[in-house]
């Protein structure tokens, strides 16, 4: 039986919630479900939005934090999880993390890279969290969101699955998040705005930061009531899917010919990727030619489909280092990702986070979801196109990728980030590979044009994988740390 939204469950008092004379300028109001409350919150301009939100004590009770959803009419309803900064919350810049896919849940990122948290579990099979030192939130302010429905605690209510099925339309109602949550929380909304996003992020960040960009705009032209401007500083994407043309064939280059190939250049693998490169790339061509379905599910299809000889090499095609058997290790090849599950779906941690009894189980990918993008070729259009306006007009830009991750590959990154067209393209390209030291190791090398932390800056992280926060967690901190102070990553 499908339960209403007045059927949910909080702790009452919990909330700390805004008085009724506050309540009523923000446009708030409780849902009493009887015995439980929930803060709602509105907008005018936001018609098919609205957010509700209760206060949780799970994974770091040393700072205050939220959770809840964006409720999107009664189709679709999307989790978040928020983390005060555990130094200076009315000061450190609010960041929104966005893991990929597409179809994982940010919760992942949250608890096994970056998060106040991390998963883990005991010998007798319990699973628990862990405080982690290098979590993102020591200098920051950080949303964790599940986007678009249907990823981890994220929903429809629609039969067919993921009638969100491409990132321009996902873009959209993240900024209606954005706009909510500032109204929510006025603490946070004239704070440095950075937007992180790892792996399919490539995809989700150029779209949901155009989008931010081009709302401020308007708002510039023609202010309306009660709406905020979203102050956007930066875009961060670690290993990301950003443009295809040059990263899809990059793949074959790293598998093949880099320093941490996986075949031997001359073996029946490199050939048969080889012979199918050139064909994957025009395919994508064609796909930022027409950008259509009909062109780029093809491209997608065919694109994917031959990498899967990677397989063979039975490495983890996101972290070289380590060895996986699919068909043994899982598709992912983590083991530590079942835990999350495990551990979102107990009954007291859905109860404290208030993750809605319409749910299904939480699964930290859903392959259904990510099946419904390829089918309309999203990840073969170009998204590295919407960011030279954004750039231009100051909004700086961290491309980082961790140098043993395979698919979304440090040469790829640095390929398609130097082929920008910007205005700092020029400078870019003149400016050489610098050491980047943390602890006083290496922990990689870094290219950026502009002051401070650059306007445009490349990085490569050694030791690394496709989620750097979790291979070089302390390096990773030092990252987010420096780029957010605007203080240059080059020793």
């Amino acid at each position: 039986m499908k339960l209403s939204v007045l059927a949910l469950l909080a702790l009452p008092g919990a909330l700390g919630l805004p008085s009724l004379e506050q309540q009523q300028v923000l446009g708030l109001h409780n849902i009493d479900g009887g015995a439980a409350v929930y803060e709602h919150v509105s907008h005018p301009a936001f018609a098919d939005h609205s957010m509700r939100l209760k206060k949780p004590t799970l994974c770091d009770d040393s700072v205050k934090q939220y959770s809840g959803y964006l409720d999107i009419g009664e189709d679709k309803h999307l989790f978040f999880w928020f983390f005060e900064s555990r130094a200076s919350p009315s000061s450190d810049p609010l960041v929104m993390w966005l893991n990929g896919g597409p179809g994982c849940s940010s919760t992942t990122g949250l608890l096994f890279e970056l998060g106040p948290c991390n998963i883990a579990k005991s010998d007798n099979g319990t699973v628990f969290t862990t405080r982690n030192e290098y979590s993102w939130n020591e200098n920051a302010n950080v949303i964790f969101l599940d986007q678009p429905a249907n990823v981890g605690y994220s929903f429809s209510n629609r039969s067919t699955p993921g009638q969100v099925m491409n990132t321009p339309v996902a873009a959209q109602d993240v900024y209606a998040f954005l706009q909510l949550f500032v109204r929510r929380f006025d603490e946070y909304a004239t704070l440095p705005f950075h937007l992180a996003a790892e792996s399919y992020g490539g995809h989700y960040a150029p779209h949901i930061a155009s989008a931010v960009y081009r709302k401020n705009k308007e708002l510039i032209q023609a202010p309306a009531a009660g709406l905020r401007r979203i102050n956007l500083e930066s875009i961060m994407i670690g290993n990301g899917l950003t443009d295809p043309r040059i990263q899809m064939p990059s793949v074959v280059e790293y598998a093949c010919d880099g320093p941490f190939a996986v075949f031997s250049p001359n073996s029946q693998q490199c050939r048969r990727l080889r012979s199918r490169a050139p064909i994957c790339k025009r395919l994508i061509e064609g796909c930022y030619a027409r950008d259509t379905v009909t062109s780029c599910s093809p491209a997608t299809f065919y694109c994917w489909s031959s990498w899967g000889i990677l397989d063979e090499a039975k490495r983890n095609i996101y972290d070289v280092r380590m060895p996986c058997d699919k068909n043994v290790d899982g598709p992912l090849c983590y083991q530590e990702l079942p835990w999350i599950d495990e551990y979102m779906n107990q009954p007291e941690v859905k109860q404290a986070l208030g993750a809605d009894p319409r749910a299904p189980n939480f699964t930290a990918c859903n392959y259904e979801m990510n099946f419904a993008f390829m089918l309309q070729g999203d990840g073969m259009r170009d998204s590295k196109s919407l960011l030279t306006e954004l750039v231009d007009d100051g909004i700086r830009l961290l491309i980082y990728a961790g140098n043993v991750d395979m698919m979304c590959n440090y040469m790829g990154e640095s390929q398609w980030i130097a082929q920008l067209p910007s205005k700092h393209k020029e400078a870019f390209g003149k400016a050489p590979f610098l050491p980047w030291t943390v602890s006083d190791r290496p922990a990689g090398v870094v290219r950026s044009a502009g002051e401070g932390a650059g306007n445009v800056t490349y990085l490569t992280v050694y030791e690394a994988g496709h989620m750097v926060p979790h291979d070089q967690p302390e390096a990773a901190l030092d990252m987010l740390t420096r780029w957010i102070h605007n203080v240059p990553l080059a020793d």
